[in-house]
């Protein structure tokens, strides 16, 4: 060693392969003509010289926004709706908005997150005076917590009569007696007024001890919920991803490629949004050309990302057109079955730094789209050039996501379905699949419905994410996803490709039975 580095190995030895193959043996050379995914590869250890808690992770979805957490939820009818783009916002990453709703409707999702105040809940589930205690059981069963507000109507914005907690149902043995004979009146309530503060509230619950603060206007309409334990979770979340003016959290949306979406962009647009995604299983189409123009000229303010794409030439067209940042992947999500029925895409770890490669060239960063089931796929997307990952099984199982929780042989699981399934296609998503239907009749089916398993709360398994990225670039030995980058292009990052074996190897094998946790 030497100055506490390693010295440089000899020429011979580097082309033996014995400290591995550069990008350029695998990727451009590559004698087999072979397309290659991220368990076909593994990088090699580089020398390890600084902490975990110096290594940054932070890195561009577009040439403007900047991310502290590489990670954006995928537009997804099972995945990204209001609460999962706020929680994504909050842990330092961004989530896209689904567009297989009314513009109206999707708007307004995006509104949520704008108008989103940290530890103010702005959409608590509210019940009437004439609910029972039935449904307020129920309501306690399907949704896992048991503090309901009580307004006229049974909505947010209705004027305040009382609030539901546990100790008020504990002895309620009658299901069919009516919430305002058991409820806490709201004469004994200790509400705030619309304006406060965190800090403020934050004071009121501690001198008053209660695990609820309903925040009212000036007509003592309920306009928000303040909750003890919301307070003590979202306390401090120092990478949050904000707008720099207006300190609001940031949040994209999708939009497809058809006439009508123009009018869907510019609602979204009015509603606050940040980036919008043109939603395209092929991105390289006249129809994507045309609207990222029309964004670009009409909106540019906003980021837009085009896609997706899977090589070099697609994404010059996109780039030509305008586009801030790449979506690359093709037929490689748990879902999709694009490859399967249309004979088109491409292995991701081969798209992903091809594309990544030649889109460096313009500024325009890249974002690896689908193919991502765990933290060492995350390390590897971004060591083989994208600047983010995005996920939709990953995070289709969590709290946040869309749907209900059910049971299946004794498993907690929750929908997720491709938006190229027959399911998600009737709700409208075919359009990102067929850009003219007026001679349409027959639906081919893309992707599948199933189940994922339930992964709890983001705010446990985004920083378990974060922290095994860091892991991977620690042993890469990389301070950094930009130095992993440039470490890649000056072809000193390091890969084997592995044997079927050696994937099995690289694995749990052996054992009878185990249990796997991932934190």
């Amino acid at each position: 060693m030497s100055n506490g580095k390693l010295e440089e190995i000899d020429e011979e030895t580097l082309a033996s392969g014995a400290e591995g193959f550069t990008p350029t043996d695998i990727f451009v050379k590559n004698p087999g003509c072979v397309a290659y995914t991220y368990d076909d590869l593994i990088m090699m250890p580089g020398h390890i010289g600084f902490g975990l808690d110096e290594i940054d992770i932070s890195s561009h979805i577009t040439r403007n926004i900047r991310l502290e957490a590489p990670f954006v939820s995928s537009p997804m009818d099972t995945v990204t709706e209001h609460k999962m783009a706020i929680t994504m916002a909050l842990q330092g990453g961004i989530g896209i908005i689904h567009s297989n709703m009314s513009a109206e409707e999707q708007a307004e999702e995006v509104f949520k997150v704008k108008k989103f105040k940290n530890g103010f809940i702005t959409d608590p589930v509210c019940l009437s005076e004439d609910s029972t205690a039935e449904d307020v059981f129920r309501t306690k069963q399907k949704l896992g917590f048991s503090s309901f507000p009580i307004t006229e109507g049974g909505k947010i914005g209705g004027k305040l009569l009382g609030i539901i907690s546990n100790r008020d149902t504990s002895f309620i043995e009658d299901p069919s007696a009516k919430v305002e004979s058991f409820m806490t009146p709201r004469d004994k309530l200790v509400v705030a007024k619309e304006g406060i503060s965190l800090l403020e509230a934050n004071e009121i619950l501690k001198v008053s001890k209660k695990g609820k603060l309903p925040v009212v206007n000036e007509n003592d309409e309920l306009v928000a919920l303040i909750a003890r334990t919301d307070l003590q979770k979202n306390r401090d979340n120092p990478l949050a991803s904000k707008d720099k003016v207006n300190k609001q959290l940031l949040v994209g949306a999708s939009i497809g490629t058809r006439p009508e979406d123009r009018d869907r962009a510019k609602l979204l647009v009015q509603a606050g949004v940040d980036v919008i995604v043109v939603d395209s299983s092929q991105g390289d189409s006249i129809y994507q050309l045309d609207i990222i123009r029309h964004l670009k000229k009409e909106h540019p303010e906003v980021d837009v990302i085009g896609g997706n794409v899977v090589t070099p030439s697609q994404a010059l067209h996109l780039i030509r057109a305008g586009a801030d940042g790449l979506r690359v992947g093709m037929g490689i999500g748990s879902i999709c079955t694009t490859q399967e029925v249309c004979a088109v895409g491409r292995a991701q770890a081969s798209a992903v730094y091809h594309v990544s490669k030649f889109a460096k060239k313009m500024g325009i960063p890249t974002v690896a789209d689908g193919g991502i089931k765990s933290t060492g796929h995350i390390t590897k997307a971004l060591a083989l050039g994208a600047g983010c990952v995005m996920m939709g099984s990953m995070l289709a199982g969590t709290d946040e996501s869309p749907g209900e929780y059910f049971y299946q042989d004794g498993v907690r699981l929750k929908r997720y379905r491709g938006m190229g399934s027959l399911e998600a296609m009737k709700k409208g998503s075919e359009k990102r699949y067929v850009w003219d239907d007026s001679t349409t009749a027959v639906k081919v089916a893309q992707g599948v419905s199933g189940a994922v398993q339930d992964k709890g709360t983001l705010r446990r398994y985004i920083p378990y994410l974060m922290q095994g990225v860091r892991h991977g670039l620690q042993d890469a030995g990389c301070k950094s996803v930009a130095e992993a980058q440039e470490r890649l292009y000056a072809n000193k990052l390091r890969f084997e490709i592995r044997s079927p074996a050696a994937q099995r190897e690289g694995n749990v094998h052996g054992l009878h039975s185990y249990e796997k946790r991932l934190y």
